[in-house]
């Protein structure tokens, strides 16, 4: 198995083995992730969930992978568990949409890499995941702005509670009718 201590090679290219398993129960953000990671060079292999994960690492062992903290059919620490117990020196980044303190610190704990606060882009992943062992990854060229990343957050709330805006609302504090009018409105940049 290759040594990922050094994620790139010296010539500034991906290991020989670049597979990279994606676990998210985001349809639509685990697809573009893997194609993003696809023309980056990574070999993508996705999976929804908890249990889709277990049967991808029984066969192959990800020298990478990006998975999401809360997962439908259960905790995204628990596939960290399931890879490095397969492959130690895989290089895993947490992503999360419920980005905090505690959470972080478990990721890491659990042998995480690094903890990306959900949605990060391919770029932002790409960096995680080919940074070398202390080093932390440069800042975004164009991180999102505070009123993207707050759009986005409602948004994720939003899709949780099966998009009910009276109790999106009410687990966001906010006036309904506010709600109603951010929703209407177009993404920020």
């Amino acid at each position: 198995m290759t040594n990922l201590d050094d994620a790139r090679n010296h010539d500034g290219s991906l290991p020989e083995d670049a597979t990279l398993l994606i676990v998210d129960d985001d349809e639509p953000f685990r697809t573009r992730l893997a194609r993003a990671m696809e023309k980056r060079g990574f070999q993508p292999l996705v999976a929804a969930g908890l249990a889709d994960a277990a049967k991808l690492i029984k066969d192959i062992a990800p020298a990478f992978a990006v998975v999401d903290l809360r997962l439908e059919d259960g905790d995204g620490l628990q596939v960290v568990d399931q890879i490095h117990d397969r492959r130690p020196d895989c290089r895993v980044v947490m992503l999360t949409g419920y980005g905090n303190i505690a959470t972080a610190v478990a990721a890491v704990k659990a042998g995480a890499v690094d903890y990306l606060s959900k949605p990060a882009d391919a770029d932002d992943v790409e960096k995680a995941l080919l940074a070398r062992p202390g080093e932390r990854p440069a800042p975004p060229e164009n991180p999102m702005s505070a009123d993207r990343v707050r759009w986005e957050h409602i948004q994720r709330v939003y899709e949780l509670c099966d998009h009910n805006v009276s109790e999106t609302a009410r687990r966001l504090g906010m006036h309904r009718r506010t709600l109603q009018r951010i929703l209407a409105k177009r993404a920020p940049r």
